[in-house]
Formats: C-alpha cells, sequence, structure tokens
C-alpha cells in the first residue's frame, strides 16, 4: 500500500469513527431531550394552567422554526390541494394532544406519563394495518399483548382505577398517543412530499395562538403567579425540547434506519422515570421497575423486523 493510499484509508477510518460519534451523540440528544420533556411539563403546570402553558410552549417555538424556514427557504405554506391535511396536523398533532398531554400531568406523574406515551409506535402499528393495509406479524401482536398487559399492572400498583381520579389523566395521555399515531400514518400517505420545515412551523404557531387564546377565555391565568421555574421550563420545552429534539431527530433520520430510529420510543421512558421519581420525591418499587421494564420490552418486540414479504 502506497503513503496516499494509506493515508485515505486512515482519513475515511477517522471520518467514520467521526460520523459514529456524531450519530451516537445526536441518539442520546435526542433521548434525553424527549426523555426530559415530561418533567419539563410538569414544572411548567405548576403554576402555568394546561392550555396556556401548551400555547406559550409553542409561541417559543415557532419565531425559531420560522428562522428555520427563511434559512432554508423552504416555504411555510402547505401546498393548496393539502389544506384539509394542514388543519389536521395543526389541530390533530399539535393543538389537541399537546392539551392532552398537559392536561395528563396534572393527574398522573411525569414518568407515567412517559410510559403511556411510549405506546405511541404500538398506535401506528394499528393504524398502519386499518389505513395502509400493511401486514401485522405475530411476534408484534404478542409484543402489543404483553406491552399493554404490563401497564395494566402498572397502573394497578400506581393506584390506578376506574374510579380514581388520575384515570382521566391516564385517558388524556392515551389520546394524545392515539392523535400522534394517526397522524404519523396519515402523513406518510399524504404528506410525504412536504418538508419537515414546511410541516411544523406554521402548525406550530397558529396551534399557540389558538391554544393561548383558549387559555385566556377558559383559564384565565394570572401571568403575575407564574414562577420562574415555570418561564425556565417553558423555554426548554419551546427551544430545546420541540425545536432542538425535533432538528436532532430529523439528522437521525438520514443516518439511521427508521427501525433502530424507533427504539427512541423504548428508551425516553427510562430517562423519564428516573427524572420524574428523583423530582417527585417518589421512590421507584421493585413492581414498577419490572413491570415498566416488561412493557418496553413488549413493545421492543413490535419494533423487530420480520423475515417475511409485507
Amino acid at each position: 500500500m502506497t503513503t496516499s493510499s494509506a493515508a485515505q484509508a486512515t482519513a475515511k477510518s477517522a471520518r467514520g469513527w467521526l460520523g459514529g460519534f456524531i450519530t451516537s451523540l445526536l441518539f442520546l440528544c435526542v433521548c434525553l431531550s424527549w426523555g426530559t420533556t415530561w418533567l419539563g411539563i410538569r414544572i411548567a403546570i405548576e403554576s402555568v394552567p394546561p392550555l396556556t402553558a401548551s400555547g406559550l410552549r409553542f409561541f417559543i417555538a415557532f419565531p425559531l422554526f420560522l428562522v428555520f424556514a427563511l434559512v432554508r427557504r423552504d416555504p411555510i405554506f402547505f401546498p393548496r390541494k393539502a389544506r384539509g391535511f394542514f388543519v389536521f396536523v395543526t389541530l390533530c398533532y399539535f393543538g389537541v394532544p399537546y392539551y392532552l398531554l398537559n392536561f395528563g400531568e396534572t393527574q398522573v406523574s411525569s414518568g407515567l406519563t412517559a410510559l403511556l406515551f411510549s405506546c405511541m409506535p404500538v398506535f401506528i402499528l394499528a393504524f398502519s394495518a386499518l389505513v395502509l393495509h400493511e401486514r401485522v406479524r405475530f411476534a408484534q401482536v404478542l409484543g402489543i399483548a404483553i406491552g399493554f398487559g404490563s401497564l395494566f399492572m402498572i397502573l394497578r400498583v400506581q393506584g390506578i382505577g376506574m374510579d380514581h381520579g388520575g384515570f382521566a389523566g391516564v385517558v388524556a395521555i392515551l389520546g394524545a398517543a392515539v392523535l400522534h399515531a394517526l397522524c404519523y400514518v396519515v402523513t406518510k400517505k399524504k404528506g410525504a412530499d412536504i418538508s419537515v420545515i414546511t410541516y411544523n412551523t406554521l402548525p406550530i404557531g397558529i396551534a399557540g395562538l389558538l391554544l393561548f387564546t383558549l387559555g385566556q377565555m377558559v383559564e384565565a391565568p394570572s401571568f403575575a403567579s407564574i414562577t420562574t421555574r415555570s418561564w425556565w421550563a417553558l423555554v426548554y420545552l419551546g427551544v430545546g425540547a420541540s425545536v432542538g429534539g425535533f432538528i436532532a431527530y430529523f439528522v437521525l433520520l438520514k443516518r439511521l434506519s427508521p427501525v433502530i430510529l424507533s427504539f427512541v420510543f423504548i428508551i425516553f421512558p427510562v430517562f423519564a422515570v428516573l427524572l420524574g421519581a428523583w423530582y417527585e420525591g417518589q421512590v421507584v418499587s421493585r413492581e414498577l421497575a419490572a413491570y415498566s421494564l416488561l412493557l418496553l420490552t413488549g413493545f421492543a418486540i413490535t419494533k423487530l423486523p420480520g423475515t417475511g414479504r409485507k
């Protein structure tokens, strides 16, 4: 091997190592960003009502997305033929689900919220079968059964039943997961040609305006009573979780297979449960840890690639 060839091989190896390191770092950033989102919501809603908190979060995120759209020269408006899809995304991906998540966290812990929302890929699987007519394998059905059986036991361990006030929070969070899953599947069918910046920018701005306006009408919040801690949490949710996590996730989409990247949904609840327990002064019992591990294992099974034809 010539000196020139050796140098090229060394440079190629270095670029490969650096690329792998950056990919691993981005993956960790997404897991941490999404894992800390739930604690951020918990802190924000300590002094800001759910509707208003959702609107303020999007108000903070919207200008940054607008800057990205201008820098990348991406349109902020959806194609004319996709106006109905635009309304659907604005309401069913941003507006309603984020209010439901904020409301849910007024009823249940941030860690449990993350575990409940981690069911979302399972709902994607169900909607993919119904809307896209994709095949569901036996292993996926088994994983779903294990996951939801474990979830039922987690709710029992946490003392949440039909007669418990927290049940409304559980339903709200699962409702948010269902709406997000439906949006992912409908987007795959109708919005594949829409830029991810376009997809997020204007819907976030309008959803923020709608949520904030409804918050003023329904919740009548007192801005003087909003604590500094809640303001910082809203800034983090708007900048770190909404924008930073979004950018890292979509960069990873170009570097990793969707199957590997989808394991973010299995990892981030672990961070959320540990951080939530620490902040809320709770002890993670052995039962909760065991059922949580079983739940995430069940949902991980649904993400494993099959060997048969689809």
